[in-house]
């Protein structure tokens, strides 16, 4: 397991210098204080998540650990190359596979695996978003498996949340240790809610003249991220709406307001596919607005990201990432993927049925941790019962090796230890590709375990990118 503060010999390495200075000057009883006022700021502010179909406390904290997780100023640089190589490569996917379908005729991704999959939506084909951007924010998770090696895990290409525990775990840090900040030359993540609100002025309609109107559409106070949604508006200085503040007169998207109607330009929508229009997709939907999407065909409002976006984040669609690089850039991957076997394939699905003990297996529409096997620490039950579902829907699963994620220290129940950490970069994508030094660090706060997914008991970090 590669620990991302010390050497295997114990040294601590350069990007961490600081911090276990830092450490050892404050001491483990310190930190346990410091700790209890986070959490305590946390709850005042109401960075608060709710997780469905859970009883109990319904907005509940998600742990934050106080030691962050620090790049240095050259692997931040290898970072984002790749992260920004990923993104131009999905976007340019996504406009293909909704026109000429080059890559698909060319035999790299099977064309059953684009058109027969749920992601896809028939409906989008032929459109052209503004820009060609079909995803205009791209969360990549990345993990870390030694000194040199960053591999992808999975790409989000709908709406990646967790941007505010991003903004919210750097502002808390600066509150409860500023002289950190004093002496220590962190890159700035403060420009990021601008960046996104540039990003969404620039995929504006042709039809918009002058200042565009941007809203950012939730599905309510419900939804497990309405903490996010409201603090992104707020942040932006645009308006939060609810489906039923915005209505579809002649073609063109408008939002009530005590001043009368007023256009919407462009939705930074929080709301899946099969609810935003319940004319075009789920008639049953309440969430959705009536003539929306013929709207956004018609040109006359933006949706960001793209209906149909989420083709490219299909678990089984991400295997061909590395080869849309190489076919629509004509560059080779700067991060590399873990190496992935598809179900639907027989012979790939052979070696994953022979070796279930040892590999993760997850849906390939999963989220948030669920539907996953987790070979080693599975029992012999769990393993059989996914052995049959493989068998049942084989196209419905992708497998990949048991990795050894890297390790960061974290401020535990009775020490300071090891947990294991991945990171999800936000990359910005409208005329301009615009990635904030920085992202959100997700940390398995259980010992021994893989999963940092925050409706699993996960936690969040500050993360540091260091100046030259």
């Amino acid at each position: 397991m590669f620990d991302e503060m010390r050497t295997q010999e114990g040294a601590v390495r350069a990007p961490y210098q600081a911090i276990a200075e830092w450490l050892s000057a404050t001491g483990e009883a310190a930190l346990r204080g410091r700790q209890a006022e986070a959490e305590a700021l946390f709850r005042r502010i109401g960075i608060t998540f709710a997780v469905y179909g859970e009883g109990g406390d319904p907005e509940r904290l998600i742990p934050f650990d106080l030691i962050p997780r620090v790049f240095g100023a050259s692997e931040w640089r290898r970072l984002s190359r790749g992260v920004r190589q990923r993104a131009r490569a999905l976007n340019a996917f996504l406009y293909d596979v909704y026109h000429r379908g080059e890559i698909l005729k060319a035999g790299i991704v099977p064309e059953a695996l684009v058109y027969q999959n749920e992601a896809f939506l028939p409906a989008m084909v032929g459109v052209d978003p503004p820009g060609r951007v079909y995803s205009h924010v791209v969360g990549v998770d990345i993990v870390r498996t030694d000194s040199t090696h960053f591999q992808v895990l999975e790409d989000n290409c709908r709406t990646p949340s967790g941007v505010s525990y991003m903004l919210e775990n750097r502002e808390i840090m600066m509150r409860m240790f500023p002289q950190l900040f004093a002496t220590n030359a962190v890159e700035s993540i403060d420009e990021y809610p601008s960046q996104l609100k540039r990003t969404l002025q620039e995929v504006a309609p042709p039809a918009c003249k002058g200042e565009p109107n941007i809203v950012l559409l939730t599905p309510g106070p419900l939804n497990s991220a309405y903490y996010e949604h409201s603090f992104l508006a707020d942040l932006m200085g645009v308006e939060l709406v609810e489906p039923g503040d915005l209505f579809v007169d002649e073609g063109k998207v408008w939002m009530r307001t005590t001043r009368g109607p007023q256009r919407v330009d462009v939705i930074y929508r929080r709301i899946d596919d099969a609810y935003i229009d319940p004319l075009a997709f789920r008639a049953d939907s309440l969430l959705g607005v009536a003539g929306l999407f013929s709207a956004y065909r018609a040109g006359t409002v933006t949706l960001c990201s793209a209906p149909g976006a989420g083709i490219a984040d299909d678990k089984a669609i991400y295997v061909f990432t590395p080869e849309m690089i190489r076919f629509y850039l004509g560059e080779e991957p700067i991060l590399k993927n873990v190496l992935t076997w598809r179900c639907a394939d027989a012979g790939e699905r052979d070696h994953v049925l022979a070796n279930l003990k040892d590999l993760v297996v997850k849906r390939v529409h999963g989220s948030g941790g669920y539907g996953m096997l987790i070979g080693p620490h599975a029992s012999k039950k769990e393993i059989a019962s996914f052995r049959q579902q493989i068998l049942a829907a084989p196209d419905d699963f992708i497998a990949q090796p048991t990795l050894e994620l890297s390790s960061a220290p974290t401020l535990c129940a009775d020490s300071i230890d090891a947990r294991h950490v991945d990171f999800r970069p936000f990359c910005l994508v409208g005329r301009e590709i615009r990635l904030t030094p920085g992202g959100l660090t997700r940390v398995a706060m259980r010992k021994g375990s893989l999963v940092v997914n925050s409706s699993q008991g996960g936690g969040v970090k500050d993360t540091w990118v260091l100046s030259d």
